[in-house]
């Protein structure tokens, strides 16, 4: 069996390793040996409220007692109707259209198919190039891997790719060579203008980014006025704005939009994981009135979709889980909380020299690991620190979620906690011990094998 790659992002076994998965309840996840696990990443940063809710299984069983989909071109249904609503209200009247699908890759591939339709819609067929930036991530159909900067997951299929334009990554601990962090913002939109520029804003169809960049990046946070910048110049060369908050958004960064807290809002976004919290399979591709006008005027509505869009009982998950966020409060809880629980492990490991950034926003932290903190040079690839840090931290019983790749595309190496929203403050203090423990562990392993080969 083909082992995986440590740019996989996998939680640090080889594939034909991997535990097999029992049960789980809350913050908690056990395999079939009984060993338990705290789910400190939430899988990839998907489970938002935990493992078996009562309230949400209940809502899923209900839903199939009834029927389990209505097909989309037939019938609407409650559930659906219910969770457009409480989408609408999370991010506000203007993005009150949506469309319903089974995860993020086809929330981001659906995103990109209703750029093109509006612009063709428009009279404006020439708009199909797209613009993205280094060490991003949006997904594993075609159209969304285009417009992905992960080397080795393009690898197998260059040539078969849509063509699109890559950007600098936007990352206050590793800026461009020359720029410095306060003009990191103004550096990287008017890059962003140039490129539009240089290709002619006539075949420009968008801007595709991750406010705060997932696994490819280690969770990098957009600076102070980057995205409100952005905004500026997609509008003033009529290129649409798509914000991927599949990762990052859904309430994980402490605003249910990722966007928010930069105070701005796209033309066009992409949810899933924390939409459903993994209990099925769900995301959407949401986008403003003015482009639902455009579209539906010219085609009666977006040809984007797939036999099990808006599926029933997918949207009944998905309907359960955000009127839990809702009524708990819990986006505001992952805002306060998510900070106390960034300063915890700074100060926890701020005597490790191999760590040299912990960032994040709410419940999305990335730690990211440098072979020397004075220059930021990352380790060999060949170190597997992150693979490591992974490996401790679920032999020691906690589940995080390792990536490489950060730095150039091979060099780099991050490691994701982005807990439950209703993990307790016990819980937290527990992920940050075991964590810090798995560092401390891992990075000492590394240490003495590099000295044993120095000659």
């Amino acid at each position: 069996m083909t082992r995986a790659t440590a740019s996989s992002a996998a939680p640090g076994w080889t594939v034909d390793a991997l535990p097999k998965v029992a049960w789980g309840k809350g913050i908690h996840v056990y395999d079939v040996a009984g060993k338990r696990y705290i789910d400190a990443s939430g899988g990839p940063a998907v489970y938002c409220l935990g493992h078996g809710n009562e309230e949400v299984n209940a809502a899923i069983s209900q839903q199939l007692g009834r029927i389990a989909h209505g097909y989309r071109y037939m019938f609407t249904s409650d559930p659906l109707e219910e969770l457009r609503e409480l989408v609408t209200e999370a991010c506000g009247a203007e993005l009150e259209h949506m469309v319903f699908v089974s995860g993020g890759s086809e929330a981001v591939e659906s995103a990109l198919k209703l750029a093109l339709q509006y612009h063709s819609a428009r009279g404006e067929s020439s708009r199909r190039r797209f613009i993205s930036r280094r060490r991003s991530w949006h997904g594993n159909t075609l159209g969304a891997l285009s417009v992905s900067d992960v080397r080795s997951r393009r690898a197998p299929f260059e040539g078969a790719l849509i063509e699109a334009s890559f950007l600098a990554a936007v990352n206050e601990y590793r800026p461009p060579a020359g720029v410095a962090t306060d003009r990191l913002s103004e550096h990287c939109v008017a890059e962003l203008e140039s490129e539009i520029l240089r290709v002619g804003s006539e075949k420009i169809a968008a801007f595709i980014f991750e406010p705060v960049v997932g696994a490819a990046g280690g969770v990098v946070p957009a600076p102070a006025g980057y995205a409100a910048g952005v905004r500026e110049v997609c509008d003033r060369h009529g290129v649409l704005m798509i914000a991927d908050e599949v990762m990052c958004g859904s309430g994980r960064c402490g605003t249910w939009r990722a966007l928010q807290h930069d105070g701005t809002a796209p033309d066009i976004m992409a949810v899933a994981k924390g939409l459903g919290g993994g209990y099925l399979p769900l995301g959407a591709a949401i986008y403003r009135r003015a482009i639902a006008e455009v579209i539906n005027a010219c085609d009666g509505g977006p040809l984007t979709g797939h036999t099990f869009t808006g599926h029933t009982t997918a949207c009944a998950a998905g309907a359960a889980v955000q009127a839990i966020v809702k009524r708990e409060g819990l986006v505001e809880r992952v805002r306060i909380t998510g900070a106390q629980f960034l300063c915890t492990l700074r100060n926890a490991l701020a005597s490790v020299e191999a760590v040299g950034d912990i960032r994040g926003r709410g419940f999305f932290i990335g730690i990211e690991f440098v072979a020397n903190r004075l220059t930021k040079e990352p380790f060999s690839t060949s170190a597997q620190v992150a693979i490591r840090v992974g490996r401790a931290a679920a032999a020691a019983g906690l589940l995080c979620y390792p990536s490489t790749g950060n730095v150039d595309g091979v060099r780099g190496d991050t490691v994701i906690l982005a807990p439950p929203y209703n993990a307790t403050f016990d819980e937290l203090q527990e992920i940050v011990e075991i964590f810090t423990h798995s560092v401390r562990h891992a990075t000492a392993e590394v240490a003495r094998t590099n000295a044993a080969n120095v000659p």
